[in-house]
């Protein structure tokens, strides 16, 4: 929401800059090979020396102030400042204490054995995505070389990794793999010819095998079936895996299938995200078979992944063996009425259900219906529930309505795009009139909704504690309708959604208009007023 008054002016000092960061190492490197006391007495440090150990020094000095920061922010970053100078300090003049260092087999230099890395997580995603040549590679992946770092987490996307960057990458990968927990090699080879992203591929995944992960990332990297088998050695190595993300990854029904191929065991998985991949139903069977493996899933996408009704039902029957499901994410399919029953069927088992995301399924009222009556009857903790765009009219809002009445932890209620009309969003706005003080937002946008059935969903709502969005966009509701909302929320107009497509002359097909006559919106109101809605478990 705009406001008149000036916000004031604040200066972020941490984290420093790239920029900032090597001038430091400049500086120290200078003074660490200029002459002086310690010098006279203890030698004095080459430049190549003073070089390599002002950029350790610098790299340990870094991570100990963020470390700092991260437990104890301060507003503009200033005490992590402090401490990062005077860390820089203090390890320089134990440096210069301690004079030059013999390095007889080519290796670290000493500081990098009595300073190691603190951190756990490297990630080098940050700044301009672009392709890494050799010497950068050897610059950015630096940290990782130094004898007795920490690092268990690494992230190399957003850089394009050719085959000279991946050669400079395998033996340090091979030193750390089995230290490493959690690798993210999302969006790694962008832009590079088929033969070269596999050879890349190839030069990652022997490097990495026998690692023992508990998450993997190869997102946003145009696998398909090619790409998933040159990852096999490093998937067939992996028996412990807790998170595997392949979004984005031109995941075909032949890529599914080496997927479930090559995983030997998902036992322990509990995250397994595929996302806008080109699956269909014959890859959702067999990722349904990696689902039927996996007894400890919590957290499945499946989401535009061009499935339909057969795919859909097998991914239901496998996620009806999951007892832990807490989160599922199948939006933007073409699963169709039976899909969405069976869906139901094995969902109602579930009852730490907390997120359901059911967006563009071409359920039907038949499908939203089922869906309804089972989250009904399961999921008492239900924060999430969302079912836009699936033809849902008023002959399914008695469902919908006593399935979130008695969701007192609902958060977020999302029946945008299906055609409720008034009769509908009043079923739902009285479902929702007691309790719900979690409730942050509401979506009934584009619903033919007119004024009457808006009026009873923004008294309903209004004064839930924590709403941040009620959108009724894109609805048929009148001029004098629109004010009469805009005065509802007179006391938190930010909360009320725009209304700039909102068409007041829009109108209800020739079919409703007649069965309805000359019936007004007042007498809709009152005959809706009294309605109750059965919330019994």
């Amino acid at each position: 929401m705009e406001t008149s008054q000036q916000r004031p002016f604040s200066i972020k000092l941490w984290p420093p800059s790239r920029s900032t960061r090597s001038m430091l190492v400049e500086r120290m490197t200078t003074n660490l090979s200029t002459p002086s006391l310690f010098s006279r007495k203890n030698g004095l440090l080459s430049k190549e020396e003073a070089d390599e150990n002002a950029r350790r020094i610098e790299e340990v000095a870094f991570a100990t102030a963020n470390q700092h920061h991260e437990k104890e922010p301060d507003g503009d970053g200033s005490s992590a400042v402090q401490i990062y100078a005077k860390e820089s300090s203090k390890l320089m003049l134990e440096v210069l204490k301690r004079g030059p260092q013999n390095k007889d087999d080519g290796g670290l230099a000493e500081t990098d054995k009595v300073m190691p890395s603190r951190e756990t997580s490297f990630d080098i995603s940050g700044g301009r995505r672009a392709f890494i040549d050799e010497q950068e590679t050897e610059e950015l992946l630096r940290p990782l070389k130094q004898q007795g770092n920490s690092y268990t987490k690494i992230c190399f996307s957003n850089r394009s990794f050719g085959i000279g960057a991946a050669r400079i990458a395998e033996p340090i990968l091979v030193a750390l793999k089995d230290q490493l927990t959690e690798v993210d090699l999302s969006d790694f080879i962008a832009g590079r010819p088929e033969v070269e992203a596999l050879e890349v591929m190839n030069i990652f995944s022997s490097a990495l095998a026998g690692c023992v992960l508990k998450s993997l990332n190869l997102s946003n990297n145009a696998l398909g079936e090619k790409g998933v088998r040159a990852f096999a050695a490093l998937l067939k190595s992996q028996s412990s895996l807790e998170q595997l993300h392949l979004m984005n990854d031109g995941i075909s029904e032949e890529a599914a299938r080496a997927v479930c191929e090559l995983i030997p065991s998902t036992e322990r998985l509990r995250v397994l995200h595929f996302h806008n991949n080109m699956t269909g139903d014959e890859g959702a069977i067999a990722i349904s078979e990696v689902v039927k493996r996996s007894p400890a899933l919590e957290d499945f996408r499946c989401s535009s992944t061009r499935v339909g009704s057969e795919g859909g039902i097998a991914l239901a029957e496998a996620l009806g063996t999951c007892a832990h499901l807490k989160k599922v994410d199948l939006r933007d399919n073409m699963f169709g009425v039976d899909a969405g029953v069976s869906l139901s069927k094995a969902l109602s088992r579930h009852a730490g259900l907390t997120e359901v995301y059911l967006s563009y399924l071409n359920l039907e009222d038949e499908g939203a219906t089922a869906l309804a009556n089972a989250f009904k009857e399961s999921a008492p903790s239900l924060e999430v529930l969302e079912m836009a765009g699936n033809d849902i009219t008023a002959e399914a809002a008695p469902a919908i309505a006593a399935c979130v009445g008695g969701k007192q932890f609902l958060a977020k209620l999302n029946l945008a795009e299906n055609e409720l009309k008034d009769k509908g969003a009043i079923m739902i706005a009285k479902a929702l009139e007691e309790g719900h003080n979690r409730l942050g937002e509401v979506d009934l946008s584009t619903n033919l909704i007119r004024r009457v059935g808006a009026r009873v969903l923004a008294q309903a709502v209004v004064d839930k504690p924590v709403l941040k969005l009620l959108n009724i966009n894109a609805n048929f509701i009148s001029d004098e309708g629109v004010d009469e909302i805009k005065e509802i929320f007179k006391k938190s107009p930010e909360v009320l959604g725009p209304l700039d497509e909102n068409d007041p002359e829009g109108e209800e097909d020739a079919e409703e208009s007649k069965e309805e006559g000359d019936e007004n919106e007042d007498e809709l109101e009152s005959k809706l007023k009294h309605l109750e809605v059965n919330q019994e478990e």
